[in-house]
C-alpha cells in the first residue's frame, strides 16, 4: 500500500541551502538537568561541573556553567530538528569558537548563514554545504562561532 500523505518536519536539501540564505532555529533553555544528564553519560565530570564549593572558589567564572560541548550539542539539535531529517548525510568538518561561557537558565538560539554550497564530485545525489553557526543567548550576546561542512541530500543528481 502506497503511502500518499505528506510526511512533514522533512529537513532541506541542497537546492533550498543557496550561498548566503540565512535563517533562526527557535530558542532553548539550557537545565540543570541538562548539565547533570550530559556530564553523566559523557564522563565529563570535572570538578568545574561536579563541585560547587570548588566552583566558587576557584572558579574564574562565576555562576552554574554550562559544558561547551553541550552548548554546541543543543545548537545542533535544534537544527537537526528543524533542518536535517531525513536530509543530513554526514557531518565532514568543523571549525568552533567559544566565545563567551554559558549558563544553567540561558535560553540559546542559532542563527545561520550557509557560505558554501555545491554538488559533490563523486556522488551527484549529495550536496556539500559549509553555514556559519552563531549561538547566541537570551541577552542577544554571541557565545559561540562554529563551522559545520556537511553532506545533504540532493532532489536531483543536477543532469537536467
Amino acid at each position: 500500500m502506497e503511502d500518499t500523505m505528506e510526511t512533514v518536519g522533512l529537513g532541506l536539501q541542497l537546492e533550498d541551502l543557496p550561498v548566503g540564505r540565512q535563517f533562526k532555529s527557535i530558542g532553548r533553555t539550557i537545565t540543570e538537568t541538562d548539565v547533570v544528564n550530559f556530564i553523566s553519560c559523557t564522563g565529563l565530570l570535572e570538578v568545574i561541573f561536579t563541585d560547587e564549593e570548588y566552583r566558587k572558589e576557584h572558579s574564574e567564572i562565576k555562576g552554574r556553567v554550562v559544558p561547551g560541548v553541550l552548548v554546541y550539542s543543543l545548537a545542533e539539535g535544534l537544527l537537526v530538528q528543524a533542518t536535517m531529517q531525513h536530509t543530513g548525510l554526514a557531518l565532514l568538518h568543523l571549525d568552533f569558537t567559544i566565545h563567551k561561557p554559558v549558563f544553567v537558565g540561558d535560553t540559546i538560539h542559532v542563527e545561520v548563514e550557509v557560505i558554501e554550497a555545491r554538488r559533490s564530485r563523486s556522488r551527484p545525489n549529495v550536496g556539500i554545504v559549509r553555514s556559519r553557526n552563531q549561538v547566541f543567548n537570551q541577552k542577544g550576546d554571541l557565545v559561540q562561532t562554529y563551522v559545520p561542512l556537511r553532506m545533504v541530500r540532493a532532489r536531483s543528481d543536477g543532469s537536467s
